[in-house]
């Protein structure tokens, strides 16, 4: 990866492309699975600008909690109605089941986080509209 020259260094890999989940993201997002099993743990990376699109996470029974861990450069997380949150590394946001939300890089910033979902029971992924270039234009640090 590089940003302008400058290697843009993490402590987890970036994976592939994440092509799969390509039609849910405005730019180039990468995929790197950790770890398998009960509670599955992915790297995600972002190109400067991208973002997924607004989604829900559903579950009971303790299902469908979705763990945003910073590791590298510099992003945004958003609920619903809610002012973004800037996230850097050691940032560390819970976002309960069934909060609309989006998360990705900043526009002059490439941005990792490690993504996992709490196991329940129904647990599953809704994904909704883009976030707009216009909503996302206007996001500045003062938020």
């Amino acid at each position: 990866m590089s940003d302008s020259d400058n290697v843009y260094d993490q402590m987890f890999p970036t994976g592939e492309p994440n092509d799969a989940f390509a039609e849910y993201f405005i730019g180039q997002s990468y995929l790197a699975p950790l770890t398998d099993g009960t509670v599955p743990v992915s790297n995600v990376t972002f190109e400067p600008s991208c973002r997924n699109n607004w989604h829900i996470h559903h579950g009971t029974n303790g299902g469908g909690d979705q763990i945003l861990l910073c590791t590298a450069g510099s992003g945004w997380y958003q609920a619903e109605g809610e002012a973004a949150v800037s996230m850097v590394p050691g940032t560390a946001i819970r976002v309960p089941a069934g909060i609309k939300h989006w998360h990705g890089a900043k526009a002059d910033s490439w941005f990792s986080h490690l993504a996992f979902v709490t196991p329940g029971e129904d647990v599953r992924n809704e994904w909704l509209e883009p976030v707009s270039d216009e909503q996302y234009g206007q996001l500045s640090e003062d938020n």
